[in-house]
């Protein structure tokens, strides 16, 4: 089982992580960031999707049992390296000169469902999983960026309640308030509606990564100039 496999279909790109509950740390961060890499190195493609394998879950979240051992061996490096590490990923989705696209194929938990707000887009399917931000209930605060870049995928309003509830949302009600592009009935109506979205991309690349370079270039702001006075220190749980 690898972590991020990177396939294409025709010129768009698909990254399906491929571990299990695709929790993230360290390893996930570095295998993220190099497929994404490798996507883009190709330019023949138009559109990226990041997807996973499994039939319940697309990612769970921070892995906080390795997370719990970093700390219990004192290896604050290897926390620091992994929330930089996502930080990257993150960018690298927010800047990436072509549409990135999140097909949600169950649930997203915590920067699982961050991940997919720093996408472009969003699909999900119907019939299995919950998007979810349980970071009130774990104790566990949002860094800054993630905040910001949060806000450019989900209307405030639902932010707010979802942030502050920690409420577990299905796909038609993130259709409802346009988190997500399309409540898809299946898994394989989810891959059919985000690959066909996907090719109706073919931009130029200096002029969409120039669009989202100004778009999000305050997030990026955030990301590196506040995100790290909170990294450095590990101020990460209350």
């Amino acid at each position: 089982m690898s972590i991020a496999d990177l396939t294409l279909d025709g010129t768009v790109a698909v990254i399906t992580m491929d571990n299990g509950e695709n929790r993230q740390n360290l390893a996930f961060a570095q295998a993220m960031g190099k497929a994404i890499d490798g996507a883009l190195a190709n330019e023949s493609v138009t559109a990226m999707i990041i997807t996973s394998t499994g039939e319940k879950i697309f990612s769970a979240g921070v892995d906080l049992e390795w997370m719990m051992d970093r700390f219990a061996n004192n290896a604050l490096d290897d926390m620091r390296a992994f929330m930089y590490g996502m930080n990257d990923v993150f960018k690298k989705c927010l800047l990436a000169p072509v549409p990135v696209i999140a097909a949600i194929n169950g649930h997203a938990f915590g920067n699982g469902a961050i991940l997919s707000c720093a996408c472009d887009f969003r699909f999900m399917k119907s019939d299995r999983g919950f998007f979810c931000f349980p970071e009130v209930d774990v104790r566990i605060p949002f860094l800054p960026g993630m905040v910001a870049f949060v806000k450019k995928a989900i209307p405030y309003y639902k932010f707010n309640e979802m942030k502050l509830t920690g409420k577990r949302v299905a796909a038609p009600e993130l259709e409802e308030h346009h988190i997500i592009e399309k409540a898809c009935v299946d898994k394989d109506d989810l891959m059919a509606q985000a690959l066909a979205f996907a090719r109706t991309f073919n931009k130029q690349r200096g002029i969409f990564g120039e669009h989202k370079r100004r778009l999000h270039k305050h997030i990026v702001d955030i990301i590196d100039n506040e995100d790290p006075e909170y990294i450095e220190p590990l101020n990460l749980m209350m």
